[in-house]
């Protein structure tokens, strides 16, 4: 078979594709980015863009489409968000001195998990590396862009893929030796991108951000790193010291919970109006959004760290005017962290290092502000570095609007270089120069109309018309440059020098401007550590800020916490429902004393697991600090809470309802303490009556003698509320709800005892079924409340749906008639108003 020959080009990017099998290669050919071959087909289909072919010293053309270079961005991230990577290609030598082709190479490549642009402002882009170990799991993970580190340990592969779910982890990194099976399959059926590392050592230039971590999870930290390295092809120096959750203890929220909690996302159609979150959130940075989302993530369990965050909402609430101040500065401050991410890794431009300066403007107000809250504030403002001669420096060099570009100039102000002032004379002076020098030759020739002008593909030029050529001296040194139809363009020897240096003088402007610019960047980089620690505390206070907004707004009341496992709250509200009823909340009470087990029956749509997710909720922003909806909180310290609510499936695990209902119950028994709290809502209600109600009995039996821990767990298996006689620290409570000629009203009071009615068949009326349906329910509900062995009766009346019809039609005329009647006999002109207001009353009860 004869041997494929292609072009020079063709061949040097067929060499570079080889090292990248997996990756799409942007390849740089003048002003585009081109794609070839398979990543041509991909590309285009993808990115909606023309295929087209490329003459490539064969036979055929090869497919190619392409990009413009200065707008790739958004393309590549159409990719990214597609589970693809892409490889930038850049000519990585100047022309002027290449032999044959000119060198290209990879300058960077990216993935799901270090990409820096296009990124959601408010949420963390994680990427993880996992290693395995003898019996767990280390968990390396952080975001890229911000250059913050997290390290944990997992007891069983369950806890590590619930972690990696519940983090929304978009890549994972694994050394080539690395033979984790089921996480490789997890990760691909949920859309994670899997990477592959050749080295995990951790570079000794980085111990010290392992500082005082085991040299076991050195691997996990180091893979990191050297994946950073290898697709950014420098290296991380912005990467903060690694935060450690081994040893150490938080409230743990598995994604299960973090889902029916909807703490970052709604159970329905996943948005993010309607969380927790989104009630939260008003802070003014998106570092500081980015914070709380990770205080959510990782409540504290620490009574003292957790009053600490408490005294400064406190603090905040008691100084109102300073803190309205503080958040009208907070909206010049820019997201610092991933503008320090950029500006390490040499991609910030001229309009980060304005958004550098305008965010440094005010932090000498804000420190003298923050300083006169309390001690905590004096500690928290004497950490600021207000940055003094960086922000001088940077307000000195750069105009306020500079280009996106860094080759075009127009970055640097005047005044700030006299090198770059005294070239830039030049160029300003250069129209005089032009009137004058038009001037002198309209004299020399004696042609009036005349005139010297300038176009950016000819360069300078006179330009004289068709009628006057004939007036030009016969000594006269003109050269033509260009004919037009009715005029004639020439170039002298004294107009080509002037056009020489003033265009020398431009590219010398644009290059004296990229070098001040990178020297400014350099200066900015001497000071990441300083500006990174500004960042953490600015968003900090933007954290406290916004929980101090929503406690004032709402009239939540501060938390107290106590060590004897009890649980008071009174008048508690949920959160989110509260802000999005139109009508009054209806406020309820916990009470878990010896009693920390809760039996919950009660009507459907009664507010039975609003209750739950209540006290959940309480219990969560109480943990981070927050002040709570309540009137009174006094809380134990949970050490995690689990939920089993609401009805779900997996398709694609091929799993059931009943099936994922067991697996979530089954999480939440195998890892609780006597310090969690275990929220079970409707357990068994996915498969046959008496299976369900007695796996609901064994599950309460097991907690209450196994776990012991506070338990919430409502059903509709009325029978369970005996259990109260033999579990001594379960007691029943429920939903109120009145029965009343127009049908059951939801009160969604809890009150202590049971109650024997789902009150189903209301439920379904509300719901619009069809009313033979609702009279059908009732005959067999009344019919097996008689009777438990009445299924043959049932069976053999099931389908008389006609009679229940017709009947149904007949009451319905019947009543009308009498309606009708009772109008017909009514005087209206002899009607007192209190007359005609209980006649309203007697129509509503006929019908």
């Amino acid at each position: 078979m004869k041997e494929l020959t292609y072009t020079p080009m063709m061949q040097q990017y067929l060499e570079i594709k080889k090292n990248y099998p997996d990756t799409i290669l942007f390849y740089r050919v003048g002003d585009f980015y081109e794609m070839f071959f398979e990543d041509a087909v991909t590309g285009s289909k993808e990115l909606e863009l023309a295929l087209t072919g490329k003459d490539a010293g064969v036979e055929e053309r090869v497919p190619m489409c392409g990009v413009p270079f200065h707008a790739y961005e958004p393309y590549a991230e159409r990719l990214i968000a597609r589970g693809y990577k892409v490889a930038i290609v850049e000519q990585i030598e100047d022309p002027k001195n290449a032999k044959g082709i000119v060198r290209r190479g990879v300058i960077k490549i990216i993935t799901p998990g270090t990409i820096d642009s296009g990124l959601n402002d408010k949420e963390n882009n994680y990427i993880a590396s996992v290693i395995s170990l003898k019996k767990a799991y280390g968990l390396c993970y952080g975001d890229l862009s911000t250059g913050e580190i997290f390290l944990n340990l997992f007891q069983s592969e369950d806890l590590l893929l619930n972690e990696i779910s519940a983090l929304r982890i978009r890549e994972i990194v694994l050394s080539s030796n690395d033979r984790l099976i089921r996480l490789n399959d997890w990760a691909k059926k949920n859309g994670i991108v899997l990477s592959k590392v050749e080295k995990n050592t951790l570079p000794e230039q980085f111990l010290s951000l392992a500082e005082g971590i085991d040299s076991i999870y050195y691997p996990a930290i180091g893979a990191l790193i050297q994946y950073y390295i290898e697709t950014k092809k420098q290296l991380p120096l912005h990467f903060k010291k690694v935060k450690t959750f081994i040893g150490t203890s938080y409230l743990k929220l598995d994604a299960v919970t973090k889902r029916n909690l909807e703490i970052t996302e709604t159970v329905r159609f996943n948005r993010k109006s309607g969380t927790l979150l989104w009630h939260l959130d008003h802070c003014e940075t998106a570092m500081g959004s980015r914070m709380l989302r990770q205080w959510l993530d990782k409540p504290l369990v620490d009574a003292e760290k957790i009053n600490a965050r408490l005294d400064f909402v406190q603090d905040l609430n008691d100084h109102f005017l300073e803190k309205q101040e503080i958040k009208l500065y907070f909206k010049d401050v820019y997201d610092l962290e991933r503008i320090i991410g950029r500006i390490v890794s040499n991609s910030a431009n001229a309009k980060d290092l304005v958004w550098l300066r305008r965010s440094l403007q005010h932090i000498p107000q804000i420190k003298q502000l923050v300083a006169g809250l309390s001690c905590r504030g004096k500690e928290v403002a004497a950490c600021m570095d207000d940055h003094a001669d960086l922000y001088r420096v940077l307000e000195q060099a750069l105009v306020d609007q500079p280009p996106l570009s860094l080759k075009e100039g127009g970055m640097i102000k005047d005044g700030f270089d006299s090198k770059l002032d005294e070239i830039r004379s030049i160029c300003k002076n250069s129209k005089d120069w032009i009137i004058a020098y038009e001037k002198e030759q309209k004299e020399k020739t004696g042609i009036k109309t005349m005139k010297v002008g300038y176009n950016r593909v000819t360069g300078y030029y006179i330009e004289v018309s068709k009628g006057a050529i004939a007036s030009l001296p016969a000594d006269c040194d003109y050269e033509r440059r260009s004919t037009l139809a009715n005029s004639e363009r020439f170039i002298t020897k004294e107009l080509k020098e002037y056009e020489d240096i003033v265009l020398h003088a431009n590219d010398q402007i644009v290059n004296l401007e990229y070098d001040l610019f990178l020297s400014l960047r350099k200066r900015c980089q001497e000071c990441i550590v300083s500006l990174q620690k500004l960042a953490d505390l600015l968003s900090t206070i933007d954290c406290f800020i916004s929980l101090s907004e929503v406690a004032v707004q709402c009239n939540y009341v501060r938390p107290t916490f106590n060590s004897n496992r009890t649980v008071t709250i009174v008048d508690g509200r949920h959160p989110v429902l509260e802000t999005l009823l139109n009508s009054a909340y209806i406020a309820n009470d916990v009470t878990i004393n010896t009693y920390n087990m809760m039996l919950i029956t009660g009507p459907n749509m009664a507010g039975k697991s609003t209750y739950m997710r209540m006290l959940a909720t309480i219990v969560l922003l109480a943990q981070i600090g927050s002040f709570v909806p309540a009137k009174v909180a006094d809380l134990m310290i949970f050490d995690a809470i689990f939920t089993r609510i609401g009805a779900s499936d997996d398709l694609v695990s091929g799993q059931s309802t009943f099936m994922v209902e067991m697996m979530e119950a089954n999480y939440a028994l195998a890892n609780a303490t006597k310090n969690s709290l275990v929220l079970l809502d409707e357990i068994g209600r996915g498969t046959a009556t008496f299976d369900g109600m007695a796996l609901a009995q064994a599950i309460l039996e097991y907690i209450h003698e196994k776990i012991g821990c506070v338990t919430l767990f409502s059903t509709h298996y009325h029978e369970l509320t005996v259990l109260e006689k033999t579990l001594k620290r379960l007691k029943n409570v429920h939903v109120e709800a009145k029965e009343t000629d127009a049908g059951v009203a939801f009160l969604h009071k809890v009150l202590d005892g049971p109650t024997d009615k789902s009150y189903g068949i209301n439920v379904a009326s509300l719901a619009g079924l069809p009313k033979s349906i609702l009279a059908r329910s009732k005959a067999i509900l009344e019919l097996l409340e008689k009777d438990s062995n009445a299924k043959k009766e049932i069976a053999l009346d099931l389908f008389n749906f006609d009679a229940y019809e017709a009947q149904s039609a007949e009451k319905e005329e019947s009543q009308a008639e009498k309606i009708k009647a009772r109008l017909d006999e009514l005087d209206v002109n002899r009607m007192t108003p209190l007359e005609a207001l209980n006649f309203l009353y007697e129509l509503k009860e006929m019908s």
